[in-house]
């Protein structure tokens, strides 16, 4: 039994139709999970190098016990090349990278500016934080402006925000967010969650596609999604990554990720610079237009958010409703996940459709058609 006020919580995403429950996979065409490029079904070249470092299970404790080693070096010095930065900071998820950058650095006195939109990671780690938080209209820079206006010159400034949103998939305008910092003297800190794999030549990411790798304070890249492994890193300079493994709580009080992990992360650069990885890519690229010039053959456009990212979302009012369009194209052979409130505002429900670089023209054209005759049978979107 739960105590009445949890219970209560509980009833009411029962009545709001907005009660998560764990699923188990349908064998289903994949247009939901987060493996834009395939990698997690790769036969990894990890496996030949299991033995070169004498792999155990696990860690064994934390990086400053007895869980740090040559390889933890090895693939932080690999990271840290890749994506033209000083340093890199291994973490166990996307999760504790942003609760572990954003709650050690905050200090008193301090202001951040976060974007309305941001990830629950990133609001986390500011509320562990001590700075003054202030959020800022969603991709709005003039909003931004105004905030950062407001202190000039009087607190040590931070600006949080992402390459690409997880729930839209839009992006803000990277190069005016630079020069807003520079001129507010304000530190720039980017989660790259969703941009590294799909933006840049090699799947850099879009601040480094953009070149503006040298003007941020901090990134914050994962392995979960495009890299199909699991784990995160901080970029930064050699100071930042000293800072944070003195004063970074979740990383000092954990177990570090096991050896198999990071040969994993390890493997995912080395195929990300190859013509594997190169072709994944152009293939993921060319899917995405592909993708969006059937939504407008389709005349479907007005019920997407505007990206051109790998996350393409279809505006889908109501729990009920998402969950039945969920359905729908469920029971035609397609995985499209229904996003539902609180995660995203009432009435901003969604379908997310997330596209891969193993998703065929075929499987494109098909659950976008589903979808077109889920609408013009009257079941309303």
């Amino acid at each position: 039994m739960l105590p009445d006020r949890l219970q209560k919580k509980i009833d009411l995403r029962i009545d709001n139709n907005s009660l998560r429950a764990l699923r188990l996979p349908q064998n289903l065409i994949d247009f939901s999970s987060n493996d834009y490029l395939g990698f997690s079904k790769l036969i990894s070249e990890a496996k030949i190098h299991l033995e070169e470092y004498s792999i155990l299970n696990g860690a064994t404790g934390s990086r400053l016990l007895s869980g740090h080693s040559a390889l933890f070096e090895k693939t932080e010095q690999q990271i840290a090349g890749f994506h033209n930065v000083e340093a890199a900071l291994l973490f166990n998820s996307g999760y504790d990278a942003n609760l572990g950058l954003l709650s050690a650095i905050l200090m008193r006195g301090d202001v951040v500016f976060y974007d309305e939109w941001s990830h629950a990671s990133i609001r986390d780690g500011i509320t562990m934080g001590y700075a003054k938080a202030i959020k800022f209209k969603h991709n709005d820079l003039d909003h931004l402006q105004q905030l950062l206006n407001k202190f000039k010159g009087t607190a040590e400034c931070y600006i949080v925000t992402e390459s690409v949103f997880s729930m839209d998939g839009d992006q803000p305008d990277l190069n005016q967010i630079v020069n807003l910092s520079k001129a507010y003297n304000a530190n720039l800190i980017i989660d790259e969650a969703h941009a590294i794999g799909v933006f840049g030549n090699k799947g850099e990411g879009l601040i480094q596609g953009l070149g503006l790798e040298t003007q941020v304070f901090a990134r914050v890249v994962t392995y979960g999604k495009a890299m199909g492994g699991h784990g995160a890193a901080i970029l930064g300079s050699v100071g930042l990554k000293e800072f944070l493994v003195n004063f970074s709580r979740p990383f000092i009080y954990t177990t570090a990720m096991p050896p198999h992990s990071l040969l994993a992360i390890g493997s995912a650069y080395n195929i990300l610079q190859n013509n594997k990885g190169i072709n994944c890519l152009e293939k993921l690229q060319n899917n995405i237009k592909a993708f969006k010039r059937e939504v407008a053959r389709l005349r479907l456009d007005k019920l997407f958010i505007e990206s051109s990212s790998a996350i393409q979302s279809c505006i889908v009012p109501g729990n009920n409703r998402v969950k039945k369009a969920s359905k729908f194209l469920g029971e035609k052979g397609y995985d499209v996940c229904p996003i539902l409130s609180p995660t995203v505002p009432e009435g901003k429900e969604r379908l997310r459709f997330c596209i891969h670089s193993f998703n065929s023209k075929v499987e494109i054209t098909q659950v976008l058609q589903h979808l077109a005759t889920f609408v013009s049978h009257g079941k309303q979107l």
